[in-house]
């Protein structure tokens, strides 16, 4: 099967959180079990896109309402990262660093769509499948069924809709319609919720399937979908759950290059105190102390606002024998909390504001335990990692984390779970993982060696994706 991804992240093109995972390896695995998978993006003006070798393969012409722009689509040459690599440029739109917070996002995204539809429309053939991924993307199921300009060639190419992260769906206000391609006015309701245009709940009208990034997650957005839950209760005959897998390539303790000293099953002890003494060399901290870390947005979905007292609490209430580091950047008054708590809990807690990949993969090598506390959590890739890597995770029963992590006192228990995201749950589950790093060695031995070889790969999930392709010709 030929099948297209359209996303706005693609790793390690342009990563902002797990979005960018997931389309960097997900068409890599598709590749491997025989297929032609792609993935065309936005051409961001990043590191990925200087260093290395392009080809022009498209140039076009669209607009937006009143605004008539040129794009181009260039190709990757090398086949790099192990899938076809596109990339479409738009000037004075999609020529930018960051991926996303400009105050024209709606337009750079349309606009972005637009020149897809327009470029698809414009091939000898036609793909498989469409495989769009969040609102960045979410308009063209739309597009390509009631957009006059490409509905004629391109409606009987069957789409699917990825829910990544169902809290932020796109919205833009009715006066705002005109920029869109010119579409058939009897389908406004397609694109309507609660008076407003919302790109995802389009596209779970209207693609042919909607798949979201874990079981429990499509099971939670039926109740907690951020005002959509009708929509997911309505359209639950076309949606299901496939489970994220990580790029085991990537995340491979055995021979990452960024970590201090690789290791096995067979080595995950001496090999994680290495990469522990070298992460606390770093930051100060006691590696003869048990290490909790917090990788991730500083946000509210991920629970962050309740780092700071949770933290501080912890530290009192085990008097100091516990460590804890955290790695991410979001709320600035979480940033600020954070940063003033490094000189007040000096040799017991520090931060990094900021995201670094090589710095991610050392702690997840060297800490103890992953701290997930999260209030929204889809899938959840960093659980993954930290079992992986022979880390304990620390997580809340919601969303994949639920679906990925048993908890210690059940049966081959492989991490701490809670109920509430609350500072009292935390301070509680700390209270047990330090139990279990002092008190149950052989326990805390067998965990780590056991989580280590659960195979979290692509492989099984990107064959249910093909699966689920198929059953649509």
């Amino acid at each position: 099967m030929e099948i297209v991804h359209i996303a706005a992240e693609c790793y390690p093109v342009a990563k902002v959180g797990g979005l960018g995972d997931v389309v960097g390896a997900l068409p890599k695995y598709q590749c491997e079990l025989g297929h032609v998978a792609k993935v065309v993006m936005p051409m961001y003006r990043t590191k990925f896109l200087m260093d290395n070798q392009w080809e022009l393969v498209h140039e076009g012409n669209q607009h937006i309402g009143p605004h008539h722009f040129k794009y181009a689509v260039i190709k990757e040459k090398t086949n790099k990262l192990g899938f076809d690599l596109y990339l479409v440029d738009i000037n004075g739109l999609l020529d930018r660093e960051k991926v996303y917070g400009y105050d024209d996002d709606t337009e750079r995204f349309l606009a972005f769509q637009t020149a897809v539809c327009d470029w698809m429309n414009k091939w000898q053939h036609l793909p498989d499948v469409l495989h769009c991924h969040d609102h960045h993307t979410a308009l063209i199921p739309f597009m390509v069924k009631y957009c006059f300009e490409f509905r004629q060639r391109l409606s009987e190419v069957p789409t699917v809709f990825t829910v990544h992260n169902a809290q932020y769906q796109g919205w833009m206000s009715w006066d705002k319609y005109y920029l869109l391609p010119a579409f058939d006015s009897w389908k406004w309701g397609m694109l309507d919720w609660n008076k407003t245009i919302n790109p995802m709940a389009a596209a779970v009208k209207c693609a042919w399937k909607v798949t979201t990034v874990s079981n429990s997650y499509l099971e939670e957005m039926r109740s907690a979908a951020n005002g959509l839950e009708n929509l997911f209760q309505y359209e639950q005959g076309k949606s299901l759950g496939i489970l994220n897998g990580i790029d085991t390539d990537v995340w491979n303790p055995h021979t990452d290059t960024m970590i201090a000293k690789n290791y096995d099953t067979e080595l995950v002890e001496k090999g994680k105190w290495k990469n522990k003494k070298e992460i606390a060399g770093q930051f100060g901290l006691d590696p003869d102390k048990p290490l909790i870390s917090f990788v991730g947005r500083l946000v509210g979905e991920k629970a962050a606002d309740l780092l700071p007292d949770a933290i501080s609490q912890s530290i009192y209430q085990n008097h100091g024998n516990v460590n804890f580091l955290v790695l991410g950047s979001g709320d600035t008054a979480v940033e600020n909390q954070l940063d003033q708590m490094k000189n007040q809990f000096k040799g017991y807690f520090n931060t990094y504001i900021g995201y670094s990949e090589p710095l991610s993969h050392l702690i997840y090598a060297g800490s103890d335990f992953l701290l997930m506390p999260s209030r929204v959590e889809p899938c959840g890739l960093n659980q993954l990692y930290a079992l992986r890597y022979g880390t304990i995770p620390m997580v809340r029963s919601i969303g994949g984390l639920k679906d990925t992590v048993t908890d210690m006192g059940d049966w081959q228990g492989t991490g701490i779970r809670f109920d509430q995201a609350s500072v009292g749950d935390i301070t509680y589950s700390v209270g047990r993982a330090l139990d279990l790093y002092n008190n149950k060695p052989d326990l805390y031995t067998w965990m780590r060696s056991h989580m280590m070889t659960i195979d979290h790969s692509w492989d099984h999930a990107a064959q249910q994706y093909i699966d689920l392709y198929q059953s649509l010709k």
